[in-house]
C-alpha cells in the first residue's frame, strides 16, 4: 500500500514515518507540508491512502479532498475533533485524534 502523509508540523510526519516504518507491505511515497503540495502529489503519485491532517495553512485537508476529481481514500489525522463529522460526511476512511496509539493507526489503515 503506498501512502501519502500530509502534514504541515515536521514532528507529526516524523512520528507518522517512525510509526509506520515496520508495517509490513506499506511504502511511504511521500510527504507533503501543505494543502496544496498535497493536491499536486496525489495527482502525480496517485497514492493508495493519504494520511490528512485538517489544519494547513493555505488549503485545509477538506480544501485538498475539494480540489480533487477522485480523492483516494483518507484518513484524518488532527488534533481537533470538531471536525469529525465533516470528515465522515467527505467519505473518510476514519478520524484519528493526535495522540493515537499504532495500534490505533494500524487499525485504520487495514
Amino acid at each position: 500500500m503506498r501512502i501519502l502523509i500530509v502534514d504541515d508540523e515536521a514532528p507529526a510526519r516524523q512520528r507518522l514515518k517512525r510509526l509506520l516504518a515496520d508495517i509490513d507491505g506499506l511504502e511511504i511515497i511521500g510527504e507533503a507540508t501543505d494543502g496544496v503540495q498535497a493536491v499536486e502529489l496525489i495527482e502525480q503519485e496517485q497514492p493508495d491512502l493519504v494520511l490528512l491532517d485538517i489544519q494547513m495553512p493555505g488549503l485545509d485537508g477538506f480544501g485538498v479532498i475539494e480540489a480533487l476529481e477522485q480523492p483516494p481514500p483518507i484518513v484524518f489525522i488532527t488534533a481537533y475533533d470538531e471536525y469529525a463529522i465533516r470528515a465522515f460526511e467527505v467519505n473518510a476512511l476514519d478520524y484519528l485524534l493526535k495522540p493515537f496509539s499504532k495500534e490505533r493507526l494500524v487499525q485504520a489503515i487495514r
